[in-house]
């Protein structure tokens, strides 16, 4: 091969990489959240999960993106361990999708396709239209990188030097080997299957040597998801876990059949004389058998995934971390926005838990005279200070890198939620002051004006689990109760501010703790308000 060609195989690799990242793309774009839901509905039972898993992997042509997809739902709880079992299962299926329409010489409208979803780019307004010619542009993309690796390839048909390392192929573990690792390199088992086929189809890689490199490829696919869960959390690197599970034990079986019994030769007759269909109907066999053998297994093989990697003691500690999000994160895969926005969301949820503790706990100081807790709650709110700053960081970096979308409008109303739930947290830090001070210079409030904090706690406890019902999934009538509870302490202070003026006038208050009691009912009213700030930006996003 000459540079020109080296070149051109490049060039073509560029192509078919790009065709497959455009589909993706263009996918995610046009469905959305959707594809969230589709993924939940589709895996209530280990058949539906496994047809979910092949159908997304044969629309996007990469494996590796429908794994990643999984692995990022798993980290951010969209998706059980078990059920991310029989979509990786069907994500090995789906991927053969791509050599079987190579092997039917798709290829030939590939510059049609390109240039159909290109036009429709350029010219077509309508937004969901575009998003799908990404798709379609992205499939001729794809095929005429193909078609480009193909040709590159045909001098190395009269190379002394490449056919005697191909031929050296024949061992099992150097062919294995020599799959695993370039298609690690490139992260694309689509990419490298195909040209697998292009070796073939030009005469320089017998079936023989080709079932092994193959078998190597389905274990190097596994790369993208290993990389994807850097830095997730423990359940999805679990998920890799079980990506190498299948793809190792079918690997292992295949290259047992395929030394001891006439495997490869009953496939070569599958196709007489196309070299690209046999190693495509290779790939189908492999996956499919395997997975038939596995199904059963699923279940095990989430729990051994589980042995495997414990829950590490890191995640358990109580250190400042953002649990759910994983900051900053670059790569732009299938399902990104609806990963994002339930990452978020599961932070807010987080925040807002520790906002409700706070609020009760600095209640609870004012009414027993204790201030035991006071440490707790310093640490708490500093903890509410660390993640208004870090999920209002991930929010603007979201916003500024994304392209936009009605999920990404959604992601940004949380930058509203988390200012104000701050603002609730700064309230009770104030409330727990005020009861410091009381402590301080020996004062205490009548038993009339503890019974009114009582209630004021109370309600400030069911208006926070009241907007709190978003985050944990009951979304309806948020902003109806939120008003209704706002109005109500609005009510409350109106009432206790006369009957505190009552108590002053009649003296069975002091000055100072009328002045405290005066700022508390301040702090209520606002505590209020911020909640019903909530409510009203969860009722857009909703």
């Amino acid at each position: 091969m000459g540079i020109t060609e080296v070149l051109q195989l490049l060039g073509g690799l560029a192509l078919f990489l790009y065709g497959m990242q455009m589909m993706s793309t263009g996918l995610e774009t046009a469905a959305g959240n959707k594809m969230k839901t589709i993924l939940e509905k589709l895996t209530s039972n280990r058949i539906m999960g496994v047809i979910a898993g092949a159908v997304i992997t044969a629309v996007i042509q990469s494996s590796s993106a429908t794994t990643v997809m999984v692995v990022g739902f798993v980290n951010s709880g969209l998706m059980t361990l078990q059920q991310a079992v029989w979509v990786i299962m069907g994500a090995n299926i789906g991927t053969t999708i791509t050599g079987q329409l190579i092997a039917l010489d798709i290829g030939v409208l590939a510059p049609l396709l390109a240039f159909i979803g290109v036009a429709c780019i350029m010219f077509v307004k309508k937004e969901k239209v575009k998003h799908i010619s990404e798709v379609i542009a992205g499939f001729g993309v794809l095929f005429i990188g193909m078609d480009m690796m193909g040709s590159a390839m045909v001098p190395l048909q009269s190379s002394e030097v490449f056919i005697n390392f191909m031929t050296s192929l024949s061992n099992p573990l150097a062919g294995i080997a020599i799959g695993a690792i370039f298609t690690a390199i490139i992260q694309s088992s689509s990419a490298s299957v195909g040209i697998l086929q292009a070796l073939a189809m030009a005469g320089l890689v017998p079936l023989h040597s080709a079932v092994f490199i193959l078998f190597g490829q389905n274990i190097g696919t596994c790369i993208t998801a290993v990389l994807a869960s850097i830095g997730t959390k423990t359940n999805a690197k679990r998920t890799t876990i079980i990506h190498l599970m299948f793809n190792i034990i079918g690997s292992v079986l295949f290259t047992i059949i395929s030394i001891a019994t006439p495997f490869v030769d009953i496939m070569a007759t599958t196709a007489p004389g196309n070299p690209a269909a046999q190693i495509a109907n290779v790939h189908t066999t492999f996956n499919i058998v395997t997975t038939i053998l596995l199904l059963p297994f699923g279940t095990y093989m989430a729990k051994l995934a589980t042995k495997i990697l414990p829950e590490s003691e890191k995640e358990k500690e109580e250190v400042k971390h953002l649990k759910y999000i994983t900051p900053f994160e670059t790569s732009y895969q299938v399902g990104q926005t609806a990963i994002m926005q339930a990452q978020v969301e599961q932070e807010v949820d987080r925040m807002t838990d520790m906002v409700r503790k706070n609020i009760e706990d600095s209640f609870e100081a004012l009414l027993s005279s204790d201030i035991g807790k006071s440490e707790q709650i310093d640490d708490r709110e500093e903890y509410i200070d660390y993640l208004n700053v870090e999920i209002s960081r991930y929010i603007v970096h979201v916003m500024s890198s994304e392209t936009g979308s009605q999920d990404l409008v959604n992601i940004s109303g949380y930058y509203t939620v988390v200012s104000n739930l701050e603002r609730i947290g700064d309230h009770a830090m104030n409330i727990a002051g005020y009861a410091a001070n009381l402590k301080k210079w020996k004062q205490t409030f009548s038993e009339e004006a503890l019974g009114e904090i009582g209630r004021m706690r109370d309600m400030c406890l069911k208006t926070i689990d009241d907007i709190r019902d978003f985050t944990q999934g009951r979304k309806d009538k948020i902003l109806e109760k939120t008003a209704k509870n706002e109005q109500k302490i609005d009510d409350m202070r109106d009432d206790y501010r006369e009957k505190q003026v009552a108590r002053m006038q009649k003296g069975t208050c002091q000055a100072d703790t009328g002045i405290i009691y005066s700022e508390i009912l301040t702090d209520f009213e606002r505590i209020g308000d911020h909640a019903l700030n909530i409510a009203q930006k969860y009722n857009e996003i909703a």
